[in-house]
């Protein structure tokens, strides 16, 4: 499984990856934009997305629609991550199409039960 990740804080983006590194099947990208995150669902399209809230040039909210017309309409399951309290949030993530809304930092159980949803473990 390929997900990709779009945080543009640093620090968030090496806490997701060593998470990630700790799961198998799972390979990563991440983006610090939301152009960035379009270059690079062009170049590889992902099986899943986790996407920061706030982001430098848009919203998590606004990104989502746009990354799966890059993938040419690919419904992939996507993750809206926040500082903010997820319940605050979690109707218009839903509405925007997000399975679910995560606090940071993201959690090994969190992403392990993604995979472990998706088949890819």
């Amino acid at each position: 499984m390929h997900v990709l990740c779009v945080d543009d804080d640093r620090i968030n983006n090496l806490l997701l990856e060593q998470t990630l590194l700790m799961v198998a099947g799972v390979s990563f990208a991440c983006a610090e934009s939301g152009a960035d995150a379009v270059e690079q669902a062009h170049l590889r399209r992902p099986d899943c997305l986790i996407i920061d809230l706030h982001l430098p040039d848009t919203d998590g909210l606004a990104l989502l629609p746009r990354l799966r017309a890059a993938m040419t309409g690919k419904e992939v399951p996507a993750f809206l991550c926040t500082a903010e309290h997820p319940a605050d949030v979690a109707e218009q993530a839903a509405a925007a199409g997000f399975r679910q809304v995560w606090g940071k930092p993201v959690t090994l159980p969190q992403v392990q039960t993604l995979v472990d949803e998706l088949g890819a473990s």
